[in-house]
C-alpha cells in the first residue's frame, strides 16, 4: 500500500511538472476543467471536404444555441459563457474554418463564404431550428445568416458585431486609416500584451508561460490572420442592407469601451432591426462572454426568457 500511495505521490508531482514545465500541458489541462464545469465535450464532425471541431453539451433534444467565434479566435472564447446555458439549451461552440483545430481551406474567408459554410455546418448537425450567438467577426456572420436563413434563426445575439459603419469611427478603424499596425494581429511578443489590453477593459489573468504561449501560436498563424482580415475587408459585406431581413427576436450587447468597434454601431442597429434589444455594458471591452461571462449570460438569458417560443 505503501507503495502505491509513494508511486501515486510521484505520479501527481509528474503531471505537476509538466504542466509547471510545458504551457500546452497547462492549456490542455485548463481546457478540460473548464469544458467539464461548463458540461461541454470535444467533436468533430466531416462537412464536405473540411473537418470541423466544436464543443457540444446539454439535453440532445433542447434547444440549440451555436456559438461563433470572432476574429483570430475559436471555441474556447465560448467556454465560461455556455456554462450558464448547456444545463437546458443544446450548446454547440464551433471552430469555423480557418480557426482553431478546424481545417483551413484555400479560398476566401470573407463573412459571405463563411456563412454558407456555417449553413453547411448547420445542416450536418441537423439542426432545424436553433438560436445563433456570435462575436465581433461571428456576430457579422451569424447576422447575415439569419437574414439569409431567417425560417431557421429562433433568435440571435450580437455582441460587439463587425459589418456596421458606426457614426463615430472607432480607435481600429482610425488606426488602419492611418496606415498603422493592425492591433488584432500578433507579429512580436510584446504584442500579445498589447492585444489584450486592446481587446478588454480589464484583461484576463493568465500565467507568463501561457501569455508567451499564445503569442508563439498568434505569431506563428499571422500571415495567415492578415489574409482573412484583407479578405473581410477587400469582399466587405455591410449589415445595413441585410439587418431589416432579419426575422428573429435580436439582442445586440455591446461593449462601452470598446476599441475595436465602436459602441455608437447600436443606434445605427436598434434603427435597422424588427425586433431589437440593446444592452450596452459599462466597463467592458470588445468581448463581454470572455471579460464578463456572467454578467453577459444574464443579458442573454433574459432574453431567451423572454422570446423562448
Amino acid at each position: 500500500m505503501k507503495k502505491l500511495i509513494s508511486a501515486l505521490i510521484l505520479l501527481l508531482v509528474a503531471a505537476a511538472a509538466l504542466i509547471y514545465l510545458s504551457p500546452a500541458a497547462l492549456l490542455t489541462s485548463m481546457q478540460l476543467v473548464e469544458r467539464q464545469r461548463a458540461g461541454l465535450s470535444l467533436k468533430q464532425i466531416r462537412v464536405g471536404d473540411l473537418s470541423i471541431h466544436y464543443y457540444e453539451g446539454g439535453p440532445s433534444d433542447a434547444q440549440s444555441i451555436l456559438m461563433v467565434h470572432g476574429f483570430a479566435a475559436n471555441k474556447d472564447n465560448w467556454l465560461r459563457f455556455a456554462r450558464f446555458f448547456s444545463q437546458d439549451y443544446r450548446v454547440i461552440a464551433i471552430d469555423l474554418p480557418g480557426f482553431g483545430a478546424s481545417s483551413w481551406p484555400t479560398g476566401s474567408y470573407d463573412v459571405g463564404t463563411q456563412t454558407e459554410r456555417l449553413a453547411s455546418v448547420v445542416q450536418a448537425l441537423q439542426i432545424d431550428k436553433l438560436h445563433l450567438i456570435g462575436n465581433s467577426m461571428g456576430g457579422h456572420i451569424s447576422a447575415l445568416y439569419a437574414a439569409r436563413y431567417p425560417d431557421q434563426v429562433l433568435s440571435v445575439a450580437l455582441l460587439d458585431n463587425a459589418g456596421i459603419s458606426s457614426p463615430q469611427p472607432s480607435e481600429l478603424r482610425q488606426l488602419l486609416e492611418r496606415g498603422a499596425a493592425n492591433p488584432l494581429v500578433v507579429k512580436r511578443p510584446e504584442d500579445f500584451q498589447r492585444l489584450l489590453e486592446f481587446v478588454f477593459v480589464e484583461p484576463p489573468a493568465l500565467p507568463e508561460s501561457l501569455k508567451g504561449y499564445f503569442a508563439e501560436q498568434a505569431i506563428n498563424n499571422s500571415a495567415h490572420y492578415e489574409q482573412v482580415f484583407s479578405h473581410l475587408l477587400e469582399r466587405y459585406i455591410p449589415l445595413e442592407p441585410e439587418l431589416g431581413k432579419i426575422q428573429a427576436p435580436t439582442l445586440v450587447i455591446w461593449g462601452a469601451e470598446d476599441r475595436a468597434l465602436h459602441v455608437s454601431s447600436t443606434e445605427v442597429m436598434r434603427a435597422l432591426l424588427r425586433k431589437p434589444t440593446v444592452v450596452v455594458m459599462p466597463a467592458t471591452g470588445h468581448a463581454p462572454m470572455i471579460e464578463r461571462p456572467e454578467q453577459t449570460a444574464q443579458h442573454y438569458r433574459a432574453f431567451l426568457d423572454t422570446n423562448r417560443s
